[in-house]
């Protein structure tokens, strides 16, 4: 089940945050509970990405991307992603999640988001997000730029990134079926 309650509280939390600037980083601490867990007592690998929700939702509240979002009758969908798992994290365990937006190309935008074990980096993802509006699709995120009154034109994205996207376009799509 979806961990509403969690999200809830970091919701409200990051909403009595201080604001935060387009590409600056939001961190928050967490718990792997029992329900979060697989049969080898670790953080299921599915789970993580589910938490992950509870990093990103709370890092666009204090941009105030969300209310932009919001108001504009856009919203926000998961287009892709790549994980790196290195570290396991097990019951009962601590960690902390750091969650930043890296910028943007002319379809989707991309956040990085990361866990850690104090100074241990258990796993990384790379998340890119369309920007849609119902009924008309994806928006350019030139158009949410605007609506922030930023720069169209997006930082640089790290070169791992923009490998990613390119290897992400040579992809076939629908894929081949076996």
């Amino acid at each position: 089940m979806y961990p509403f309650i969690r999200m809830i509280h970091h919701i409200r939390r990051a909403r009595r945050l201080p604001p935060l600037g387009l590409f600056d980083a939001h961190v928050s601490d967490h718990r792997c509970w029992p329900w979060d867990i697989d049969l080898w007592l670790e953080l299921n690998n599915g789970r993580t990405l589910t938490l992950y929700d509870l990093g990103r939702l709370p890092l666009v509240t204090r941009q105030g991307l969300d209310k932009t979002i919001r108001g504009s009758g856009m919203y926000i969908t998961v287009a892709g992603a790549a994980i790196r798992y290195r570290r396991r994290i097990q019951p009962m365990r601590r960690f902390t999640m750091k969650s930043r937006l890296l910028g943007w190309d002319n379809r989707f935008i991309y956040f990085e988001q990361s866990m850690w074990l104090g100074e241990t980096c258990a796993n990384h993802l790379i998340l890119r997000s369309a920007i849609a509006r119902r009924g008309q699709g994806i928006v350019p995120p030139t158009e949410l730029a605007a609506l922030l009154g930023v720069d169209a034109q997006s930082p640089p994205l790290p070169d791992w990134v923009q490998n990613w996207i390119d290897a992400e376009a040579t992809r076939p799509w629908p894929p081949e079926a076996p």
